[in-house]
């Protein structure tokens, strides 16, 4: 009997042990995937790898497109998440982590002549033209011209430039920026602040939803935020737009730059003065004249078409997997370019192979704490393409095929990181937008930072990059970008140059704290009931309110 108890005491005790063993295991996998860090060669592989040569400059449609997309998928294939297309049965292994983006390549013949009136002027050096219609042709031919102030329709603002005219087929002029700008007036739009109604983007989409022919933006350097030189170099090219089965016709028909001589030379023909009509322009109740002259333009256009790809990859949530925290980038640079002199690459090493390599290391590191504790919402990881030639990748995703704007809790999007030293601040695009603002303050505060507002808030940031294509669906957004502000140096000389190239003399210490603010921020999304909303009234908030219900 002494024998079986001593036996039985035994057993307890070995039992006991393996217990604590076991839990001591558990305890140190729990404590080493809660406080996984982020590893910076791990990155600097990443950004050296997508910045190397071999990829080309990462160029949509390219050899260095199926290398981009193939690295990424494999990345994330490999940490354990899913492709986040199911709409389709994958035609390759790794067509889960795809979603197709058709799009058509459109260059138009430089060889036109806009004429107004008696005026003839010169593509390139006088005026830009081109159009997102798939369409070999499209001709304006005494199509009457109106001059609209900045052509914003604004009910929030009580601005309507609209208002008192009918622009169905005709040409329209308009200002760029808006008069918040103009006026430096806090209390006029929002000041020195670009809104979107001040993009270019805005002037054309209103346009097209009022009916009109042709849209002619006056160039003015300061409010563009950039010289003649730069809208000549972007719009006498090719352009790339995404491809819908009515073959864009919603589209407006051409899209168009007026240089400031040319502009002054129109209306001085119709006996106008030009800075007295731009003054005018500033009040609400300006109304719109139309000019004695007629436009006349040939617009002639080489097309193709083909597919490019964003990768998508996510963490499936415990609890309400259908409700998704989105972490983006986009992959894509400006390629090759042929000189006379040899080819050019554009590796775009922080614009934007350091954001890429900032959602893989999220990725790893976040899929580390899910096994341990799952998140209660997915959270989805997206690498655009195409945001160099006018966000088209997002904006294929943000018509909701793979995820409904309705299940997108919101996005952090991140376009060029600080490679260099840690700071004591976060920047902030856009002030008052959104409650992500309150994510970001709280989330910097944890590291002892301060969320810095834009310096540059009148170059419109927050409209420029991938995360705005959600925004127009009313999906709130943080922009993470960090390119002159610590390396006054970058912008001057590497910007969209060939010089912004992988340097192994970065510290990556920028990278490091940033990466750990947006895992705090995606974490408490994809773990909590709150749906950001919108804090100023735009058509951003509506959509948000339809899509929610309220």
């Amino acid at each position: 009997m002494l024998n079986v108890n001593l036996r039985h005491q035994f057993y307890k005790f070995v039992k006991s042990c393996a217990l604590v063993i076991l839990g001591l295991c558990h305890f140190n996998a729990f404590a080493e995937t809660q406080n996984v860090a982020v590893d910076l060669p791990r990155v600097a592989k990443h950004i050296k790898t997508l910045a190397s040569d071999a990829f080309q400059g990462r160029g949509p449609l390219t050899e260095g497109e199926q290398l981009t997309i193939d690295y990424l998928a494999k990345q994330y294939q490999a940490m354990g998440l899913h492709g986040a297309n199911t709409s389709d049965e994958p035609s390759t292994p790794l067509g889960a982590y795809l979603q197709a983006v058709p799009m058509a390549q459109i260059t138009p013949d430089q060889n036109m002549t806009l004429k107004m009136g008696n005026l003839s002027f010169v593509s390139g050096r006088d005026f830009t033209a081109r159009t997102e219609q798939i369409n070999p042709k499209i001709e304006l031919v005494d199509s009457p011209v109106v001059f609209v102030g900045y052509g914003i329709n604004a009910p929030e603002y009580q601005w309507n430039d609209y208002a008192d005219i009918d622009v169905v087929g005709k040409t329209v002029i308009v200002l760029v920026n808006d008069p918040g700008f103009a006026t430096q007036n806090a209390e006029l739009f929002t000041g020195n602040a670009m809104t979107y109604y001040g993009r270019w983007t805005y002037k054309y989409e209103e346009a097209a939803r009022q009916g009109a022919k042709a849209v002619l933006i006056v160039h003015e350097t300061a409010p563009a935020a950039y010289p003649w030189s730069v809208v000549e170099s972007s719009n006498t090219g090719s352009k790339y737009t995404l491809v819908d089965s009515e073959q864009n016709k919603s589209k407006l028909p051409i899209m168009g730059w007026l240089q400031l001589a040319a502009t002054e030379q129109v209306f001085k023909q119709s006996g106008l003065d030009y800075q007295q009509l731009k003054q005018q322009a500033l009040q609400a109740d300006f109304s719109p004249l139309t000019l004695k002259q007629s436009a006349n333009l040939t617009l002639n256009n080489t097309i193709s078409r083909a597919t490019s790809h964003n990768v998508v990859a996510k963490i499936n949530g415990s609890k309400y997997p259908d409700e998704y925290v989105l972490v983006g980038a986009h992959w894509d640079h400006f390629g090759t370019k042929q000189t006379p002199d040899g080819d050019i690459i554009y590796n775009g090493a922080v614009d934007n192979a350091s954001g890429v390599a900032g959602t893989l290391e999220m990725a790893r590191i976040l899929m580390a704490k899910h096994k341990v504790t799952p998140f209660e919402r997915s959270i989805l990881f997206i690498n655009f393409t195409a945001e160099e030639t006018g966000l088209i990748g997002s904006e294929q995703f943000s018509k909701g095929e793979i995820i409904a704007t309705k299940n997108m809790v919101a996005l952090v999007n991140i376009d060029g990181m600080n490679v260099l030293d840690k700071v004591d601040y976060i920047l902030q695009y856009g002030d008052g937008l959104s409650e992500m603002e309150d994510y970001l303050a709280k989330a910097a505060h944890a590291q002892k930072r301060k969320a810095k507002l834009d310096p540059r808030p009148q170059n419109g940031l927050f409209f420029r990059s991938d995360h705005f294509s959600m925004a127009k669906q009313g999906v709130p957004s943080l922009l993470f970008m960090s390119l002159g502000d610590t390396d006054p140096d970058y912008i001057a000389h590497k910007y969209h140059k060939a010089e912004d190239d992988y340097s192994a003399d970065w510290s990556l210490g920028g990278v490091e704290q940033d990466l750990e603010l947006m895992i705090d921020i995606t974490e408490t999304l994809a773990n909590s009931r709150d749906w950001p909303k919108w804090k100023m009234d735009s058509d951003f908030k509506t959509s948000r309110e339809t899509d929610l219900g309220k």
